[in-house]
């Protein structure tokens, strides 16, 4: 089983992937927005065999929602009816943020950056995730 985790922007989608035994997200690439999104993330799915779908919900830093959460929300709703898979929606403040600065402190070209920030951004979503289901299931023993 693997999960995948999504960075859902207006131009692009950050898409990041666990490891089989959920302890690491990896960054698999950054779609350009198109009528090619589901079909490129149904590819995706297959291929990695996801189970669950990871989306980061995009929050102000005081915790209320706006247009941009309401939008996540419809491309989460139309996630669970083209794959059938549970969709779990995950706080991303900073995570671009986060994407940002590490990109920064391995010297990364801004050009580069540009490019990969979104699969990063995806990254850090995902291993959040991950982070807080390993504490979870550590918690219950």
């Amino acid at each position: 089983m693997r999960i995948m985790g999504l960075d859902f922007g207006e131009r692009t989608i950050g898409v990041a992937v666990s490891d089989e035994l959920l302890w690491t997200a990896q960054g698999i690439l950054t779609i350009r927005r198109s009528s090619k999104d589901m079909e490129m993330l149904e590819n995706i799915i297959r291929e990695y065999a996801v189970e669950i779908i990871v989306l980061g919900y995009p929050k102000n830093m005081n915790g209320t929602t706006g247009p941009r959460a309401e939008k996540t929300k419809k491309f989460a709703q139309k996630l669970k009816e083209k794959f059938a898979l549970p969709v779990e929606l995950w706080d991303e403040r900073l995570s671009t943020v986060a994407a940002q600065r590490t990109l920064l402190e391995g010297d990364v070209s801004r050009a580069k950056r540009k490019k990969v920030v979104d699969k990063m951004a995806a990254v850090f979503i995902l291993q959040g995730y991950l982070d807080r289901r390993a504490h979870l299931s550590e918690s219950d023993v």
